[in-house]
């Protein structure tokens, strides 16, 4: 497959997951909103932040509530993580290949597209957002299932699957990651682990977290009441969860190692090795040693989405940097924080 061919059927994957992530984000905010625990403009400061536009959305919005993080979020075409300008550049780079994915999945994509343009013209879903963000994730899930049905599983396939989960871990770990920034700030200190395991636990927020994933009844088949130690453990630890980090990663590795021929706790290039050791990291980790640690849970989450930002650029430089002939990539470069 040529590198600019993978480029785009990577990229069309990752842009789809991130707006229905954005999504599902948004509809948990307004769960959030309802319940009234938190104050409008915190909370909706906090979505901001969990994305990392805080800046940008500052700069030019200056009041964070719900009109405007909707707007910026959803339609703002100046944002290139709004779910509007992640839909038209999925289906630019579905555009751009035609001949390597389905007509279903072309088409899904292209309908997911215009609907998204339909709405930002209207301008009327701000107000009353939750038709529209249910429409965004269930295109994204339509995609992803035309694909699954109609694409052979080659090359291709193993791409757009990597991309979806590579994106889907790093939106899992934000969205858990949420608490940090409902807090004030002399409040953000790690809580307590297994031994006060209820301590700081707002059962309607890490429900609204759970739900925001699609994982609550799951979660409730394996763990029963809501807890922030359990929550995180299932959506860090839990290994047949789909949307569940470890899960992600596994399943992302199997698809690096099906396009190089790879073999897993081995490496021949370093996609291979940074995945691997992220997947393998959390392989052999325990939610008590997480939430024990003097860095706590943000402190776990911020570092593995270090990390994943470092896989992401390695799988970047080993398929799609354009370099001159005969240039090697080295395993042990410099890394981007």
């Amino acid at each position: 497959m040529l590198s600019r061919v993978a480029n785009s059927v990577y990229w069309m994957n990752r842009q789809i997951e991130r707006a229905e992530n954005v999504a599902r984000a948004v509809e948990t905010t307004l769960d959030l909103a309802l319940d009234g625990a938190i104050s409008p403009g915190r909370l909706w400061n906090a979505l901001v932040c969990t994305f990392g536009d805080e800046a940008d959305f500052w700069a030019r919005f200056g009041l964070a509530d719900q009109a405007n993080v909707i707007t910026f979020l959803a339609f703002d075409q100046a944002n290139p993580n709004s779910i509007a300008s992640c839909l038209q550049a999925a289906r630019e780079n579905a555009r751009t290949v035609r001949d390597m994915i389905s007509t279903p999945m072309w088409e899904e994509v292209n309908k997911a597209h215009l609907y998204v343009r339909a709405a930002a013209a209207a301008n009327r879903e701000v107000d009353h957002p939750r038709e529209f963000l249910d429409e965004v994730k269930r295109a994204s899930q339509l995609i992803t299932g035309v694909a699954d049905a109609t694409m052979s599983h080659g090359e291709a396939w193993h791409f757009a699957r990597m991309a979806r989960l590579i994106e889907r871990a790093d939106k899992t770990s934000r969205v858990l990651d949420v608490e940090h920034y409902f807090q004030p700030a002399a409040a953000l200190v790690a809580l307590p682990s297994s031994g006060d395991d209820d301590a700081g636990t707002d059962p309607v927020q890490w429900s609204a977290v759970l739900e925001s994933a699609s994982a609550l009844e799951m979660y409730r088949k394996v763990h029963g009441a809501v807890s922030r130690r359990s929550v995180a453990d299932f959506l860090i630890f839990d290994r047949a969860f789909p949307r569940a980090m470890h899960f992600c990663l596994t399943k992302a590795e199997e698809s690096l190692l099906a396009i190089t021929g790879g073999v897993k706790g081995a490496y021949t290039n370093p996609a291979e090795q940074r995945l691997g050791r992220l997947r393998s990291h959390l392989d052999y980790g325990a939610i008590d040693e997480i939430l024990g640690d003097e860095a706590g849970l943000h402190g776990f989450i911020d570092g593995l989405q270090t990390n994943l930002n470092r896989a992401s650029d390695a799988i970047e430089d080993t398929f799609f940097a354009i370099r001159p002939l005969g240039h090697a990539i080295e395993s042990s470069g410099p890394e981007r924080s």
